[in-house]
């Protein structure tokens, strides 16, 4: 596992294996290499991240889908060696940005009812639960679950943000200087 900093940047093709890598580690039924490909080419209605090393080996990876005043969170993937590292944390936090950046108001996502790290995470962002999807996964047919943020713009929710991206920043900053060599 290589250490150092990371950086979320936009994907591009030059992405696609190592997205589709986390894709096959992450999820019992990965959409693969060409579906990736084919979501980078829906403009910009998709917004694609990948979480990069300093030696550009892609460690996880997000999308959204965005129309009018909406987003639609539709994967976070993060390799399992990565994980509990915030890795999935500063990916979900650049598609709140980038949501907010291209003037949506709500940002939607499902996630599995099993998937506790998921809960939590969006949890501590304040998306709330709407409702389940009854067998929604294919794969299991287990539920999932429905949560959003009403309004991308609340100043409660804003303030949340905030405070969540401090902690973040200070958690991430050392994470990294534990990761340097000598340290």
């Amino acid at each position: 596992m290589s250490g150092g900093k990371l950086r979320i940047v936009p994907m591009e093709e030059r992405h696609l294996d190592g997205a589709a890598e986390v894709e096959r580690r992450c999820f019992p039924m990965p959409w693969g290499k060409e579906a990736l490909r084919q979501e980078l080419q829906r403009g910009d209605l998709a917004c694609y991240l990948v979480a990069e090393t300093e030696d550009g080996q892609v460690v996880g990876f997000a999308g959204m889908w965005t129309a009018f005043d909406q987003a639609h969170v539709t994967t976070i993937g993060v390799l399992p060696e990565w994980r509990r590292k915030h890795v999935g944390e500063r990916l979900l936090v650049a598609l709140i940005e980038e949501s907010r950046r291209r003037g949506a108001k709500t940002m939607t996502l499902e996630h599995r009812v099993s998937n506790i790290a998921a809960r939590k995470l969006y949890d501590k962002y304040g998306f709330v639960e709407d409702g389940i999807r009854p067998r929604y996964y294919r794969d299991t047919n287990e539920d999932a679950v429905v949560r959003s943020i009403p309004d991308l713009n609340e100043k409660s929710f804003l303030a949340r943000l905030r405070r969540n991206m401090r902690l973040l920043a200070k958690e991430s900053s050392a994470e990294e200087s534990r990761d340097r060599p000598g340290h």
